[in-house]
């Protein structure tokens, strides 16, 4: 089975998450999910840096990175997927969406109202028991 690292950001704006919503894929379980925007690591690349190189090409977006919150190994149908997440901070409120369907901005405790891609979700719930 293949194996697949990647990065993912997670933008916050005061109370607020940033939340993107993935388009139509093939993969019936990845389709419309929402998840926290990011991608996969290119050679030589640093973590931190293929963040900031997958957010510029998703969102058009400058953020910055402020930790380290939490690696996540999930395993899919016909793929492993490792991914490492970082609290971010924007440098701007401007942004594009090249690749999401549509976004939202939500308050930690109304995380769980999102339909998750399924290795978002212990992200998801680390953020909401941080929040309380």
């Amino acid at each position: 089975m293949k194996t697949v690292e990647v990065v993912a950001a997670i933008v916050i704006n005061g109370d607020y998450i940033f939340c993107a919503q993935r388009n139509y894929n093939d993969k019936e379980y990845l389709s419309y999910k929402f998840e926290f925007p990011g991608g996969k690591i290119e050679q030589e690349e640093t973590y931190e840096q293929a963040l900031l190189r997958e957010i510029r090409e998703e969102l058009d977006w400058s953020i910055t990175i402020d930790e380290f919150f939490m690696s996540v190994d999930y395993t899919y149908p016909d793929f492993k997927l490792i991914m490492h997440t970082y609290l971010c901070s924007s440098v701007n409120e401007e942004f594009n969406l090249n690749e999401h369907a549509s976004f939202k901005w939500i308050k930690p405790a109304d995380l769980k109202y999102l339909n998750w891609a399924a290795a978002d979700i212990p992200i998801v719930d680390k953020l909401i028991k941080k929040s309380l």
